[in-house]
């Protein structure tokens, strides 16, 4: 088995140790909670969502759940696409299933700007990491704050060399820019050969007072997943032992290692990631004791082509995990593509009645 972990020292940021492989054992225990979904029948966001005023964006895309401080309501952006471009959107909920009022978060950029091809926000700024904890979002400055992913063409899907902003928000419902240039992308010195023809979707932890921004990016038709840190939001450094979670080849992750998202989970933190090996896009898991280093299970959580309906039998991947403690279920929001096209699809820890 290939452990993804930097065996030198050297490659950790200063002042923290290298730190130890994650034995197959551990892998299974700490894995064990992620597996065994149970299948909601269909999308909850659909791939023609007609949104009032945006009827022309579908397949949908990248869902994240999130609450604001003191509502009891969730909610949940994802992205559409028009055939030129990428916009972000929000939809309520009362329980996590029935989603409604679908509005704009974030549109194209100015024509010429690296945002111009459309915003994917998503990465959030959370009061707490912690795997089960409410997905609450955290002010900074007296502003709400998400990494977002963009592209600088009109005119395609994912047209290259892709991008990584900033934006904030009063209201955690429209967003902007909180920096006029972008954060990230393939034209710094430090850029690795890994990450040179394209950067795509953040994903943002807070840990003792550092940011860590986790992201995929490729060289070619691979993806794997990297790091990169800020102390401020706005300025960030590639981490030296890029990328921290690998292909392995003939693994399920044989050609993407792509769209990290990362908690913290009792003594250890968990990323749910997804792969493309084997004949399929699949959720897979990856862990670490110290946010640097990694170790992923060899086994997906979810293979594509489980669902019964053939809501995902070509793709299931970009997940949103939340927990409902009314119910005590994990709720793992997904890209499900397949026989109805390309929606945000959901899987759960336990059964749930049908709708």
């Amino acid at each position: 088995m290939l452990l993804l972990t930097s065996l030198a020292a050297g490659l950790a940021l200063a002042g923290e140790p290298a730190a130890e492989p994650i034995d197959r054992a551990t892998l299974d225990r700490w894995s064990a909670p992620y597996r065994g979904w149970h299948y909601w029948p269909q999308h909850v966001i659909p791939a023609a969502p007609q949104i009032p005023g945006y009827e022309a964006f579908g397949s949908t895309d990248c869902p994240t759940v999130y609450q604001l401080p003191g509502e009891r309501i969730w909610r949940l952006s994802f992205i559409g696409f028009n055939g030129q471009g990428y916009h972000s959107f929000v939809a309520e909920s009362d329980d996590l299933l029935h989603w409604r009022n679908p509005r704009l978060a974030m549109g194209f950029g100015p024509e010429g700007e690296f945002d111009h091809g459309g915003c994917v926000v998503g990465a959030y700024l959370y009061e707490s990491y912690d795997i089960k904890a409410p997905r609450v979002l955290k002010k900074r400055d007296g502003r709400y704050w998400t990494l977002y992913g963009c592209y600088p063409r009109q005119g395609g899907y994912e047209l290259r060399p892709g991008y990584e902003g900033v934006a904030c928000s009063e209201d955690g419902l429209t967003w902007r820019r909180a920096k006029e240039s972008y954060i990230l992308s393939v034209h710094e010195p430090d850029v690795g050969a890994w990450e040179k023809d394209c950067i795509y979707q953040p994903w943002l932890v807070e840990h003792q007072g550092r940011f860590f921004n986790f992201y995929n990016a490729a060289n070619g038709g691979i993806e794997q997943t990297g790091l990169a840190t800020s102390t401020d939001l706005l300025h960030w450094t590639r981490h030296p032992g890029n990328p921290v979670v690998r292909n392995r080849i003939g693994g399920y992750d044989e050609q993407f290692a792509s769209d990290p998202k990362v908690f913290r989970d009792g003594d250890h933190w968990t990323m749910l990631y997804f792969g493309v090996g084997r004949g399929g896009a699949h959720i897979m898991v990856a862990f670490s004791r110290d946010l640097l280093h990694w170790t992923a299970h060899p086994e997906p959580l979810y293979k594509a082509g489980g669902h019964p309906d053939g809501l995902d039998e070509q793709y299931a991947h970009k997940i949103s995990l939340v927990y409902n403690p009314a119910n005590e279920t994990f709720y793992l929001f997904y890209c499900a593509c397949g026989r109805q096209g390309r929606g945000i699809g959901l899987l759960t820890s336990k059964p749930l009645p049908a709708p």
